[in-house]
């Protein structure tokens, strides 16, 4: 089977699923990626091709369209970036059979619009929790078999034996700033008593409000900042506690770290979000507090019971072996897939769905959220002003940013 898939990139945590599933592939399946940006990491990329895929980078129309028609199965990495929503609704198609696999949860904005899950030939979530979005609740049972929840989180295949030096280290790898991870990170750390700093791997921007954040704690040297990590695998293997705070409407679905981690026998000390609920089962695997005092109680009582720590290690190297595999995904898709190919070929109207301008696309996903630029001038992920990165000239989206209403 011929498998297109169009996505916006081959960067971060979809690039790296990627690179992996078309290195496990079955022999009958073919992978071919229309990416609709240059990609300004090409790690990925060129793991992917060097495992057999073919990449086309921004086609014009007309060899996008040859594309969509030779392949037996078109995959839309989904998120909300700019240039996927102009690309799905700035031209007419062939008919395909679509499948839809979402990397946002759908749960907070970005929403997922509700008619989407219905227009496609299939579409499948990443996370379980995705099932409890605003956009699939009250939907029909005919449209319900047709969702799936396939991961695309993958653990270290070679474990990491827990011992009693690494129980008592506290470590966060994983997005540094704000639009991810809690603020109240820093208020546990600060009141926490450790022996020694917990280590952060991430980049992070010098000007940020995390900088600013940690300058104002009452012991900053508490942190100590690590910068971006090439070898995230030799910095989990240092660390027994993964102290992993994210804010609770946070964008993620599979937290390929925090798998990563659980599966070389970090044991994750997480809050109360729906994400992180579905890797990890509390008392066995890890723990999910639902505020900063339970989350600085519990820290401590970790930090004072290295064997107990050590034995939930080992429970949730075995859950990610058992749940978290690149095999099992490839195993699900290529069952999606087939389903699918018995199918005929269709043709999807996104205009109808995201609407006709980029405003329109914006706000297809915000729900009633009000719409504002990041101050900061970062076009940061699916925000208006990455919006106005990508169709800088927009009338549509100038009024947006101005508090104008805008019509289509």
């Amino acid at each position: 089977m011929k498998i297109l898939h169009i996505a916006a990139h081959l960067g971060g945590g979809v690039g790296k699923v990627h690179s992996a599933l078309c290195a496990a592939d079955e022999a009958d399946i073919s992978r071919h990626y229309l990416l609709l940006e240059e990609p300004r990491d090409r790690r990925y990329s060129n793991a992917v091709c060097a495992a057999g895929a073919d990449i086309t980078i921004a086609p014009g129309p007309q060899v996008a369209s040859r594309l969509i028609e030779q392949a037996d199965i078109v995959q839309i990495e989904y998120w909300n970036h700019p240039r996927l929503y102009g690309f799905l609704c700035g031209a007419d198609f062939p008919a395909s059979r679509t499948l839809i696999w979402s990397h946002i949860s759908g749960l907070f904005a970005p929403f997922i619009p509700p008619r989407l899950l219905s227009a496609v030939s299939g579409f499948a979530f990443t996370s379980a929790c995705s099932l409890e979005a605003p956009s699939v609740k009250g939907l029909p049972p005919e449209v319900g078999e047709r969702l799936h929840v396939i991961n695309s989180g993958f653990g270290f295949s070679d474990d990491a034996e827990p011992s009693e030096a690494r129980a008592g280290r506290i470590g966060y790898l994983g997005t540094v700033d704000f639009s991810k991870l809690s603020p109240h990170f820093f208020e546990v750390v600060d009141r926490a008593s450790l022996d020694q700093p917990v280590d952060v791997w991430g980049a992070v921007d010098p000007e940020s409000e995390v900088q600013r954040r940690t300058a104002a704690m009452q012991r900053p040297d508490a942190v100590r900042f690590h910068g971006h990590c090439d070898d995230p695998e030799g910095a989990l293997r240092e660390i027994g506690i993964f102290l992993y705070l994210l804010q609770p409407t946070h964008y993620g679905t599979a937290e390929n770290a925090l798998v990563e981690a659980m599966s070389l026998g970090c044991v994750p000390l997480v809050f109360d979000n729906p994400a992180e609920r579905a890797i990890l089962e509390h008392g066995r695997t890890g723990f999910v507090e639902a505020s900063v005092a339970a989350v600085v109680d519990r820290l401590q009582w970790m930090l004072d019971n290295p064997d107990a720590v050590m034995t939930m290690g080992r429970a949730a190297a075995q859950a990610m072996a058992e749940t978290r595999t690149v095999r099992k995904t490839a195993t699900e898709l290529a069952v999606v897939y087939r389903s699918l190919f018995a199918e005929p070929k269709c043709n999807f109207d996104f205009r109808s769905i995201f609407g006709e301008t980029p405003a329109d696309w914006f706000l297809a996903s915000q729900g009633s959220a009000p719409p504002s630029a990041d101050r900061s001038g970062a076009a940061s992920k699916g925000t208006l002003s990455h919006f106005l990165h990508c169709f800088p000239k927009d009338s549509s989206l100038q009024k947006l940013a101005q508090g104008e209403p805008t019509i289509s």
